[in-house]
């Protein structure tokens, strides 16, 4: 299918292009040929006429983690709730379609096409489309080049058969690149958010623990969230619901066996911070040499807007990260840093102190300084991150937006994590979020004014397909829920989902109804998920006698041989099958 793409060879200003295949892989530099400088805008690397017909779907990766697309050619939707554009105010062409870093097309009758980026040192790719035009092209970033200087863009990869297949060889094509960040075990833990938010108090951490140690659950790591700090910025000034600080708990943690783990944002700071008041040069600049605020550009931010971003091709700002983490690191012995908001130091806006890096550059080179401080044996977890620029610096990733208990919440993540699926182990470690099995009482404002309480409505069967996600993911499993008012049920269930597989499920097609996880040689575990409203007959075929457990139910389903059937499977409902090979006499 690379035979259908025009090469853009010349480009303005004298600056020409070159291409190098090897195989599915193709290298490409630009060379100035002109006399004078001159500035790297958006590039289109190749060219084609739509070779799919209209109604032909797709799935496309987002700049963004929280960020998702999917639908057909002519109707190009957004999976999830935050695009890149709507939501992050980045600008695309008029009367294209556009998607970061990768696509995949699942044209009818014939084998899928995989287009996409296998690097991402310093540039941005994009793929767009609409009905007649296909281009795979990239962000200059306005990067100066000199008069007979030649610049490496990044690898193009163009690979079309079964989807598995291309999507796995896709990873080993980006591993070459930026290779995976290892650690030594799949996290397990506990997180406050979802259940406390930024109300969190150290009282509710002890209860907590407590409770885990009670019921006998295998959760390693605490995870502080977002809450404890005064402001965003001064991550070493407390609430008063810390008086003795955040030190003290994580020791505390520690001496009852677990390990602390804690949420930071290292790259935004809010404007009441200390240290956005004594340092404004430490950030990126707007046109004025203000510091940029992120309403200005983008959406304001979550909590405590508007955000500021702190300038990592800035020396002092560098140290300044460098030390926080060191801080955490030895003096309050962390080893597991969850990071948030990290992609505004990778966001295309503003003037850095060093203009002669991309915002992608000064992202690495934050992730570099967090890394050397912490020390290579932390866990560092990216959260609402880049996502290529984001490879090979991080040791897991959140590949989903927040959970809540909700039907809807629960399939939306589901449809998130499965779509990246195959870049569990390839890339990091794969985070599906927390985990929720129970519903809980939520305050609320009522119409007076005054606070009301109201419970959550998630069936029994939800919670099941919530849980049979988080297992099919394959990655990290952080309980959500108060542990200490989980009921017997509900401890039980969640035992069943550690330790953690570590396989990613591999699903026959992308309705993501069955998913399978080779465990080992005499163990496969296959998932099926029930996504509608209404019950639905299920066949999964089998290619050779298995025994079959229903984890989930603890039942024992027998010996199948050649396929697994459901007659009206529920709806809103997912299976556990631990299928075992029969061993032959």
């Amino acid at each position: 299918m690379k035979n259908i793409f025009k090469l853009n060879s010349s480009l303005n200003n004298g600056l020409t292009l070159d291409y190098k295949w090897d195989s599915n892989v193709c290298d490409i530099t630009v060379t100035n040929n002109s006399d004078k400088t001159q500035l790297l805008g958006d590039i289109t690397l190749f060219t084609a006429d739509m070779p799919f017909s209209p109604d032909t779907e797709f799935y496309g990766e987002g700049y963004n983690m929280l960020s998702q697309y999917g639908g057909a050619i002519n109707d190009f939707k957004l999976i999830g709730s935050f695009s890149d554009y709507d939501h992050y105010k980045f600008k695309k062409p008029d009367g294209m379609n556009q998607v970061y870093n990768m696509i995949i097309f699942y044209p009818k009758e014939q084998e899928p096409l995989l287009i996409g980026f296998a690097s991402c040192f310093r540039f941005n790719g994009w793929i767009r489309f609409n009905e007649k035009i296909l281009q795979i092209a990239l962000n200059g970033e306005n990067i100066k080049i000199n008069a007979g200087e030649t610049i490496r863009l990044e690898q193009v990869y163009i690979e079309q058969g079964e989807r598995n297949s291309i999507l796995n060889s896709f990873a080993d094509a980006i591993s070459k690149n930026h290779p995976k960040r290892n650690f030594s075990e799949i996290p397990t833990g506990w997180c406050s958010w979802l259940v406390y938010g930024p109300d969190i108090t150290a009282q509710n951490i002890y209860d907590n623990l407590d409770a885990i140690q009670k019921n006998g659950l295998d959760l390693k790591y605490i995870q502080i969230d977002d809450g404890y700090q005064a402001y965003w910025g001064d991550w070493f000034d407390f609430t008063d619901k810390f008086d003795g600080g955040i030190k003290k708990v994580c020791l505390d943690i520690k001496q009852k066996g677990f390990e602390p783990a804690i949420w930071v944002a290292p790259f935004v700071a809010e404007k009441d911070s200390s240290l956005f008041k004594n340092h404004p040069d430490w950030f990126v600049k707007d046109d004025n040499g203000a510091p940029l605020s992120s309403a200005d550009v983008s959406f304001g931010g979550w909590r405590c807007a508007p955000w500021y971003i702190l300038d990592m091709t800035h020396p002092d700002a560098l140290n300044y990260i460098k030390t926080v983490f060191k801080t955490m690191r030895y003096d309050w012995q962390i080893k597991y840093f969850k990071l948030d908001a990290i992609i505004w130091e990778a966001m295309p806006f503003g003037t850095r102190y060093d203009n002669s890096k991309t915002c992608i550059e000064a992202y690495k080179m934050g992730m570099d300084a967090i890394i050397e401080a912490a020390g290579e044996e932390s866990f560092i977890l990216g959260g609402n991150s880049p996502m290529w620029p984001a490879i090979g610096t991080v040791h897991g990733m959140r590949v989903t937006n927040d959970n809540q208990r909700s039907w809807y919440q629960f399939t939306q993540l589901a449809k998130e994590c499965f779509n990246r699926n195959w870049q569990h182990n390839k890339f990091w470690i794969n985070d599906p979020d927390t985990v929720l099995l129970q519903n809980q009482m939520v305050k609320v404002i009522g119409p007076d004014g005054k606070d009301a309480y109201i419970e959550d409505s998630v069936s029994n069967d939800e919670f099941i397909f919530n849980a049979a996600y988080t297992m099919a993911s394959g990655g990290m499993v952080l309980s959500g829920d108060d542990i200490s008012r989980l009921t017997e049920k509900n401890t039980e269930l969640l035992k069943k989902l550690l330790p953690p597989t570590k396989v990613a499920a591999e699903f026959d097609d992308n309705s993501f109804t069955v998913g399978r996880a080779v465990i080992n040689d005499k163990t496969t575990i296959i998932y099926v998920f029930n996504f509608d409203d209404l019950e639905k007959d299920i066949k999964i075929p089998l290619n050779e006698k298995r025994e079959i457990i229903d984890l989930f139910e603890d039942i024992n389903m027998g010996i199948c041989k050649n396929e697994i059937y459901f007659s009206a499977f529920k709806p809103h409902y997912a299976k556990v099958l631990i299928c075992k090979k029969i061993n032959k006499k």
